[in-house]
């Protein structure tokens, strides 16, 4: 395994934070003058014209015409505007570059590099808070001093991804309703199926991740990113705690892939199409994925099935809901009102988040069909506030932690198999140390 020193990490945080500062100043020389512009809805769409260049991380849906099919359906309504589309690999690597000048296309997906307090600098803004607020989700995401900045044209929840067939084959019908229920179905598929209880996806690295975002789904609060911003995320009955130490337990248990080492994300798909893992804890997005790997292997898609986090808050269970990446106007585009345009024709029409079977940004829409059994079961979605989330982000890169990184998990996992020594709670503890510091140190 490996696990990049702290010191690196630290160069590498360094580099960013230097970088920001460096693109700030830059995008403030050159277009400051640009600094908080509008970018207004269309009064007339018969009126907007101008070409604009859409900057995208799904180069499967430019390889394969599905971007080209919307620009076509978005031309019935903008006949003057002509969508190009810039598909990149390295998506935030390249972005992050392209900012330090004024050519970062006319619509881009916010990089996760780029804080919270600079969005007014690169990205013209949608309107306020408090009249897009009353139609969409996740504005709390893209909100500075009361404006909104971007938008993001899915939303996701958290869950376990599992085969129905093997659990029942194990006997569990029911989804658990405690971590120690969930230990004990694990247990049960161990002693009575062929598969993997869990599987970490450890060697990927980024599935790991995932994991933060229990948080919420245990004490079933909406503040739970302030809590983060505020408090110790490891305190005893904290959200992260709870996540946390299920996932060691798992893995200390022996209910997790033997070498965590060898994992392998595109082969864990069908695997658990096939019954040969039988528990993920990845996303609703990942549905869709496991799904059509079932088709493939000539398996019934059915068997896949998402369950939340086994917590309940009042006898029920909760899951927080996130955004996608968020769309946003570049505030130097000489075409901000086709730029924006596209962005509320892609999120209110385009049907792109139907197609991905994904929660929509609207309200009013129904939920997905993947979603469909948390409805039935009462499972409640929780919008969190998102009003610290840059505060949080903040005190993570100071702390080094790293809750949105792979790092830590892999030492907690290595921790519960035993090639890393120490204890659950000195780990934790240490943790929580180093996050309290960070906030002291910032003032938070």
């Amino acid at each position: 395994m490996h696990v990049t020193h702290p010191s690196r990490r630290r160069t590498t945080l360094t580099g960013s934070i230097a970088l920001l500062a460096l693109l700030a100043s830059a995008c403030t020389g050159t277009g400051g003058s640009s600094q908080g512009a509008d970018a207004k809805a269309p009064d007339d769409p018969s009126k907007v014209e101008g070409t604009i260049t859409v900057l995208t991380h799904r180069t499967d849906l430019v390889q394969d015409g599905t971007m080209k099919k919307y620009a076509a359906e978005f031309n019935k309504t903008y006949p003057g505007v002509k969508v190009e589309f810039d598909a990149l690999t390295d998506y935030e690597g390249e972005v992050k570059i392209r900012m330090n000048t004024e050519n970062y296309g006319d619509v881009l997906m916010i990089p996760a590099v780029i804080e919270k307090k600079d969005y007014p600098t690169f990205f013209a803004s949608l309107g306020t808070k408090a009249e897009r607020d009353a139609k969409y989700r996740f504005t709390d995401y893209s909100t500075v001093d009361g404006k909104v900045y971007g938008q993001s044209p899915l939303g996701v929840v958290p869950g376990l991804l599992y085969n129905k067939r093997v659990w029942s084959e194990a006997g569990v019908t029911d989804w658990p309703t405690t971590p120690a229920e969930f230990l004990d179905d694990l247990k049960a598929i161990k002693s009575k199926t062929d598969a993997v209880p869990y599987y970490t996806n450890f060697k990927d690295m980024w599935p790991l991740t995932q994991w933060t975002n229990v948080n919420g789904s245990v004490g079933c609060d909406t503040n739970a990113t302030t809590k983060l911003a505020e408090g110790d995320p490891w305190a005893d009955g904290a959200d992260l705690r709870v996540a946390d130490t299920l996932l060691y337990d798992i893995v200390r248990g022996g209910l997790a892939e033997k070498d965590p080492t060898t994992t392998n994300w595109e082969a864990s798909k069908p695997k658990l199409a096939k019954g040969e893992i039988a528990t993920m804890w990845l996303g609703s997005w990942a549905v869709v994925q496991m799904r059509d790997a079932a088709k493939q292997a000539g398996t019934d898609p059915a068997d896949i099935g998402f369950m939340p986090f086994p917590a309940q808050k009042d006898g029920a269970f909760c899951a927080v809901t996130s955004p996608d990446y968020q769309q946003a106007v570049n505030v130097n585009s000489d075409h901000k009102e086709a730029a924006r345009a596209w962005i509320d024709w892609f999120t209110d029409t385009s049907g792109y988040a139907e197609a991905n079977l994904a929660l929509s940004p609207l309200k009013d829409a129904p939920l997905p069909d993947i979603l469909q059994p948390y409805q039935e079961a009462g499972v409640k979605l929780l919008d969190l506030d998102d009003g610290k989330g840059a505060e949080v982000k903040s005190i993570d890169n100071e702390s080094e932690v790293g809750i949105y990184k792979p790092d830590y998990r892999q030492d907690l996992v290595d921790l519960a198999r035993g090639a890393r020594k120490g204890s659950l709670d000195d780990f934790l503890g240490d943790l929580g140390k180093r996050w309290a510091e960070a906030r002291n140190s910032l003032g938070s």
